[in-house]
């Protein structure tokens, strides 16, 4: 009887002994997924800060394009108020 439990026990153990190594290889895994993601993550935030950086610069140039375009307008049509 004895041996009966010390051979269940071995099994459970061997049983937990896997369970332990497959949560440590599903682990490792998902922390390299996330490593991964987070890399993305960082490259799509440096994506959009250029994109809002270039963004900002187009707006810039077009409302110096529309000033100088109103100075235009205001030479070659009668003289324009300040």
């Amino acid at each position: 009887m004895a041996l009966d439990k010390m051979a269940a026990l071995e099994a459970r153990i061997r049983s937990m002994v896997e369970l332990i190594q497959s949560l440590k290889k599903a682990n490792a895994s998902l922390e390299s997924e996330l490593r991964a993601a987070r890399e993305r993550l960082a490259k799509q935030d440096e994506m959009n800060r250029r994109w809002e950086e270039e963004r900002a610069d187009v707006r810039s140039r077009i409302e110096k394009v529309l000033g100088e375009l109103e100075i235009l307008e205001c030479v070659e049509s009668a003289p324009c108020e300040e």
